[in-house]
């Protein structure tokens, strides 16, 4: 937790931006997992109700009365019985001490304060939620269906939050770079494992393993696999293989959840063939192509465009693209290669605000979000930089059979592409590089105190001596 005053500014600044009405911040509650005793998933706060009001335990609420200039920490204090099998804890009073809120009160008090909002028509403002049990409090509390939920959360509220977290203080600097500090142990003890026989199942333990020991969680399911052409590839139980390789995409959340976020793809004999360095090289440039324009006032948009024009040309090279690169780009052809947008937000959450809905938070009125074109419409992030931002740089290039035979089949853009040498690459995989990058005031840096390796021949010497 944060000391008292950076919880009693930002609520004082959440005030000044939504103005009115009463602001209700729901907290999140266990989750058993196949039982009502077996423990829970791990709990996890929810962000925004962490940012405001600081405090991990579950079945809270926090309630902001801008009119009446009152704050008030919602919840019960736990019972005897719960004493017995998880121990003491403060009482909400004490909690809201803690963070500087006056008043404290039980649960069965939070319909008593919507009830009178409603009463006088006064404006309550929630944020779209996530969880079903929060949709069911919110429906018993304001008669809004869960299905209208979404549509009825307080755009005011979300574009106060989203402002509000989008710019990282110093303080929070300083938590993304001890989450990228355990990064950089997950990331490396992956790369000391590798070796042909060990499964993916098994390093993604242990990577898990490690985020829980130096911190709170992982910050998403870790991804490890063989098959790096499939986005989400979860470890499974198959061994890796000799000449093959391996992607790690893996990251962790400090105590104060804060996050980390890095992709890695190494060989799994420990040296990249020529076919795999030559892919490899041009995932390396547009990283680093990257990480050369982003400052303050860029788009990111135009960022992730130029990496897509960067990639067309070096893929020209190879013999896999051909003909005009603005206009391959401008018909999507890329997205053969790079199904997904450049990087996202990273804060507390790895795609950070993404319950806000990523159009609020990644784009502005001045960029809109490109919707209708596949690839580009996974790009979360578009707007112009600012000091303080962390965004993820993370371009990849993958192999997908299916992808490659439906645009085949369809001669979609095949006047860009050169599909009798793109089949021979379906057994590839794919490559990405991704590393947490802060805007500075002019220019951006890496989070993190260490690099994870990402050069080949860094990679190659850290596998081969380590």
């Amino acid at each position: 937790m944060f000391d008292k005053k950076t919880y009693v500014d930002r609520r004082a600044e959440l005030k000044k931006l939504v103005k009115d009405g009463v602001i209700l911040l729901f907290g999140n509650n266990n989750s058993p997992a196949n039982f009502p005793n077996n423990g829970y998933y791990p709990f996890r706060q929810d962000s925004s109700f962490l940012y405001y009001f600081g405090q991990q335990r579950d079945g809270l609420v926090g309630v902001i009365d801008i009119d009446n200039n009152t704050e008030t920490l919602v919840g019960d204090d736990i019972d005897i019985e719960d004493i017995v099998w998880y121990g003491s804890t403060h009482s909400v009073q004490d909690m809201a001490e803690e963070v500087g809120v006056e008043h404290a009160a039980p649960m069965k008090t939070l319909k008593t304060i919507c009830n009178d909002a409603m009463r006088l028509k006064r404006r309550i403002h929630f944020l779209p939620p996530y969880r079903a049990d929060i949709k069911l409090q919110i429906f018993d509390l304001l008669g809004i269906h869960p299905n209208q939920q979404k549509e009825s959360a307080s755009m005011d509220l979300i574009q106060a939050v989203v402002k509000m977290r989008s710019t990282k203080t110093p303080l929070e600097i300083e938590e993304l770079e001890r989450a990228a500090v355990i990064g950089y142990k997950m990331h490396t003890t992956a790369m000391r494992l590798v070796k042909p026989g060990v499964t993916e199942k098994y390093i993604g333990g242990q990577l898990t393993g490690i985020a829980e020991s130096y911190g709170a969680m992982v910050s998403f399911p870790t991804i490890f696999t063989q098959h790096g052409e499939i986005q989400h590839g979860s470890p499974s139980m198959n061994k890796l293989e000799a000449g093959r390789l391996a992607l790690c995409d893996a990251g962790a959340e400090t105590l104060e959840n804060y996050c980390s976020d890095n992709t890695r793809t190494m060989p799994v004999s420990g040296k990249f063939t020529q076919r795999q360095l030559e892919i490899y090289s041009i995932v390396e440039a547009c990283h680093d192509y990257a990480l050369e324009v982003a400052k303050p006032g860029v788009k990111w948009m135009d960022v992730h465009f130029g990496v897509c024009r960067l990639m067309t040309e070096k893929l020209k090279e190879i013999g896999l693209m051909k003909g005009d690169t603005d206009e391959a780009v401008r018909a999507g052809a890329h997205a053969m290669f790079m199904v997904h947008g450049l990087g996202h937000m990273m804060g507390m959450d790895v795609h950070d605000m993404e319950s806000l809905d990523q159009i609020n938070v990644g784009f502005d009125e001045e960029v809109r979000p490109i919707l209708d074109q596949f690839g580009t419409n996974c790009l979360r992030m578009g707007r112009r930089l600012q000091e303080g931002f962390v965004v993820t740089d993370e371009p990849g290039i993958y192999f997908i059979p299916a992808l490659i035979d439906d645009w085949k089949a369809s001669g979609h853009c095949k006047e860009f592409i050169n599909f009798d040498k793109l089949e021979t690459y379906k057994d590839f995989g794919g490559i990405r590089i991704e590393d947490d990058v802060l805007i500075t005031k002019d220019g951006c840096r890496f989070l993190g105190k260490d690099r994870i390796p990402y050069h080949p021949k860094d990679v190659e010497e850290f596998m081969a001596n380590h």
